[in-house]
């Protein structure tokens, strides 16, 4: 049997390199992840749009640490040959260093994930250099960033103007600087990725920040047409798995009030 070649950061700076996008998604469970490996998703991102898509809270600020490290084991299990990253939830790493390096240890620790995700720059470099110094692989996150939703009021797009492009693009650098080997950036207007991806060395991943990127991400629910509440623009439905379901349930429904399920093939001898 042939050895499942690991996806790594190494691997991931050697395709940004050869100018070979990769595909990333977000999963939360066993199943969902086991799919994704085999169908050649190179990172998996646990995010906590757990806390929206799969316990119902109205934002990704509601979502715990032990929430997220139950997630990212079952997603952990399922996933072999993809990267695995843990999205640390709110307050898990903003207050200081040492809480930042306690978190992100557990999820290394307990889960087994391959590297955390942190959300902004300015305050938050010095939390990502704490933990990348400890030996462990961060990915950042710039543009639109949920945990700071209370602050910006609603989901708004990133780099109208000049002033917003220069300072995604300091963000950017910085986050480069204090060791991130990949950066997210999400809801930025056309052609802003692009300008952004030619001032750092490190991988640029989008998510509704057009086709200039070095991959794109997207919420598997939304994607799958799982999560019907609410829809960004730029998620593009490859599926609408959630009318399947539903009619797969209704038939079954149907089946058992007209007695019909089980029958004798489905029933044991």
């Amino acid at each position: 049997m042939q050895k499942i070649k690991k996806i790594t950061p190494q691997i991931l700076k050697k395709l940004k390199e050869q100018r070979k996008k990769i595909a990333l998604l977000t999963a939360y469970d066993y199943p969902i992840a086991l799919v994704e490996d085999r169908a050649g998703i190179e990172i998996i991102l646990v995010g906590d749009s757990l806390g929206m898509v799969t316990l119902g809270y109205e934002s990704t600020l509601q979502v715990t640490m032990q929430e997220m490290l139950t997630s990212c084991k079952a997603v952990r299990k399922g996933a072999k040959r993809a990267m695995v990253i843990a999205d640390m939830p709110y307050m898990s790493y903003q207050p200081n260093n040492s809480l930042a390096i306690k978190n992100a240890g557990k999820f290394v620790g307990e889960a087994n994930v391959d590297g955390v995700k942190l959300e902004g720059a300015g305050p938050m470099l010095n939390r990502i250099k704490a933990i990348v110094d400890i030996g462990i692989p961060v990915m950042g996150h710039i543009g639109f960033t949920p945990q700071s939703l209370k602050k910006f009021g609603n989901y708004q797009v990133r780099g109208k103007n000049s002033k917003e492009i220069d300072k995604l693009i300091q963000d950017a650098k910085a986050l480069e600087n204090a060791g991130v080997f990949s950066i997210i950036i999400e809801c930025v207007a056309e052609g802003v990725a692009k300008k952004v991806k030619k001032e750092i060395n490190v991988p640029l991943y989008g998510i509704g920040a057009g086709n200039d990127c070095d991959g794109q991400i997207l919420v598997v629910h939304d994607m799958l047409g799982l999560f019907p509440d609410f829809l960004p623009k730029y998620v593009k439905k490859y599926a609408e798995l959630s009318i399947i379901i539903e009619e797969a349930m209704k038939k079954y429904i149907q089946e058992v009030k007209l007695g019909k399920f089980p029958d004798k093939e489905h029933s044991y001898r």
